[in-house]
């Protein structure tokens, strides 16, 4: 952050995702393969809410036309620390019962967010970002994977939200 930018309390950083939302979707149909460009889309909905007296949201997301795999259903919950200014998103989904996947972590920056994590997919070690783009009407998420420690990105997953 820069000496001009001044920031109070990131606790409402993820309001703009509470209520209800048609989630369309651009996925690499091959996330692990490093230089796919093979992509499908489909369309998911989805539904956040304030948990925690602000200091978290928990968000549901729910297709039955997952290429490759029908059905599909993931949550979302997020934590805001407000000592360490950052927030922290965990994921699950029915792609792969029982496990919470590592925590993202990050803060939003002049209205971008943007979160890191490490993680190891297929035996794979890779880094993950998240990247936000809030909105009133319409909201932007992007996954990345870097297979070179974080030397390239490659982006894998595009979710456009459009408020119910």
């Amino acid at each position: 952050m820069t000496a001009t930018q001044t920031r109070v309390d990131g606790r409402h950083d993820f309001d703009f995702i509470f209520g209800r939302w048609t989630i369309h979707n651009r996925k690499l149909t091959n996330m692990l393969e490093p230089g796919s460009a093979e992509w499908t889309e489909f369309t998911a909905e989805g539904e956040a809410r304030p948990i925690l007296g602000g200091l978290g949201n928990i968000d549901s997301f729910i297709t039955t036309d997952l290429p490759g795999r029908g059905a599909y259903e993931g949550m979302t919950l997020r934590l805001f620390d407000p000592q360490a200014d950052v927030w922290r998103i965990w994921w699950a989904s029915t792609g792969m019962p029982g496990r919470l996947d590592p925590p993202m972590e990050g803060r939003f920056v002049d209205g971008q967010g943007v979160f890191f994590c490490d993680d190891v997919l297929d035996g794979r070690p890779i880094k993950v970002r998240f990247d936000w783009t809030p909105g009133v009407e319409s909201a932007r998420w992007e996954q990345a994977f870097s297979f070179d420690d974080g030397q390239t990105w490659e982006q894998n997953w595009i979710m456009s939200f459009t408020r119910v």
